[in-house]
């Protein structure tokens, strides 16, 4: 794919995981609805720390959004994709989900600074493969 075209992709999908962290997941910790309560004592996690959960997920992934913290941000939206992966397992709840956005947010990532794509292979940034790509 082109550098322009990896870009833009990169960009979509990084959209896409700050809509759904920001505001399916983080604002609504912050609003009463129906059977949040319920939600909330299923996983064992007393509801007052909802407004707590909803500031660290909609910080990190707002560092997760800016070019400058991005690596910064994607680390942390990993550790607390982590937690939320652990707070599913302890219940017996499905846990995929969390595994599937963290991969989405990486791989974001990767297309929009090529950089962690070439870390990942084992590569130095700057190094290419026989096809010129890295």
């Amino acid at each position: 794919m082109p550098s322009k075209a990896r870009r833009i992709t990169g960009w979509a999908l990084t959209g896409l995981v700050g809509l759904f962290l920001i505001g399916a997941s983080g604002i609504p910790k912050f609003v009463d609805w129906p059977g949040k309560k319920e939600m909330f004592d299923h996983l064992g996690i007393p509801a007052g720390l909802s407004p707590t959960l909803g500031v660290i997920e909609i910080a990190v992934t707002m560092l997760f959004l800016i070019p400058r913290t991005s690596f910064l941000g994607a680390i942390l939206v990993t550790a607390y994709l982590g937690g939320a992966v652990w707070t599913h397992l302890r219940v017996g709840d499905p846990w995929w989900f969390p595994i599937i956005m963290g991969v989405v947010m990486w791989v974001a990532l990767g297309l929009r600074q090529p950089a962690i794509f070439a870390l990942a292979m084992g590569k130095s940034p700057g190094q290419t493969d026989s096809k010129g790509d890295l």
